[in-house]
């Protein structure tokens, strides 16, 4: 933690610019080597982004890292989750068949972040239901070169444009049976993914916004609030991610980092025109998946009131 920090209190403050996404990650895969701890490598990257859409990229690849670290370190990847009828367990209807010579791929995905760049695809796979019903979901890794692998460009969103997103078609993919990764699908990737992924990206902001701060003079107690919630980002970050006093903890931490931006609001005069223009345009990131997070409290609240200890 403390190079980390060290890093963000004495390294240049002026960001070199980020103009596509293949500079960013030529940049993220420097500061890997350096910070090979994913929440580390989220919050340094985030302060060598020059803008918020980058400083989420580095977050976002840095959740991969931390909930798949089996996978090669170098090579971008994407988790392919959400479908047409979304991204609910029981909505995934892309199907893992074993054909006699191996398991196959078929299906489709919606929305796929980072999905043009990434090299290797980590698809959530229905292979049948139980004997309830409910879907036996699997997590897939495929090459994104492979064969029957079709990744098509989703035009920008009006917010944090940099970032690509595409739709994902897979028409009888053959997959190794080593690629397909241990343990059940939802519980043990899935569900998981978005308390990593709220953690590292946040992570990431953090460390955005204390460059932002550097740069800008922004009063010192302000720069020190900055980095205090970083510590405390960052220890949730390596928490476990299926337990309900996690999801507590990061509840009051995501609040305190709301609360911590509103007090920085009349700040942002003091910043250059062309980083606070784009900040005012991509801050709405940070209400994408609200409703999710909001039951995801609730949840945790009603299992800790009951005495479970476990996860959602």
């Amino acid at each position: 933690m403390n190079d980390a920090l060290r890093f963000l209190l004495t390294e240049s403050p002026d960001p070199l610019p980020l103009d596509s996404v293949d500079t960013w990650w030529r940049r993220h895969l420097e500061l890997l080597t350096r910070f090979p701890a994913p929440a580390d490598l989220a919050l340094t990257g985030g302060f060598r982004a020059d803008r918020l859409g980058f400083a989420f990229a580095s977050g976002y690849h840095a959740a991969h890292r931390f909930l798949f670290p089996m996978l090669p370190a170098d090579r971008p990847c994407a988790l392919c989750a959400t479908e047409p009828a979304g991204a609910h367990p029981s909505a995934i209807q892309t199907r893992l068949t074993d054909t006699g010579s191996g398991p196959r791929l078929t299906g489709e995905k919606a929305f796929v972040t980072l999905g043009t760049r990434a090299e290797l695809l980590l698809v959530v796979a229905t292979e049948g239901q139980d004997a309830q019903g409910r879907n036996r979901l699997r997590m897939v890794v495929v090459d994104a070169k492979r064969p029957g692998v079709r990744v098509t460009a989703l035009p920008e969103l009006p917010f944090v444009p940099e970032v690509p997103h595409a739709e994902l078609v897979l028409e009888d993919v053959a997959v190794a049976p080593d690629e397909v990764l241990p343990g059940d699908g939802y519980a043990r990737y899935l569900k998981p993914f978005r308390t990593v992924e709220d953690c590292h990206v946040h992570l990431a902001l953090l460390g955005w916004l204390f460059q932002v701060a550097r740069r800008s003079g922004w009063p010192e107690p302000v720069r020190e609030e900055l980095l205090a919630l970083a510590v405390m980002m960052r220890g949730l970050a390596q928490a476990d991610p299926e337990d309900a006093a996690t999801h507590l903890a990061l509840g009051g931490a995501l609040d305190l980092a709301k609360r911590a931006l509103e007090r920085c609001e009349p700040l942002w005069a003091q910043v250059d025109a062309p980083t606070r223009e784009r900040w005012e345009r991509d801050r709405k990131l940070l209400g994408v998946a609200g409703k999710v997070r909001a039951k995801r409290l609730e949840t945790a609240r009603q299992r800790m009131a009951g005495g479970t200890e476990g996860g959602e």
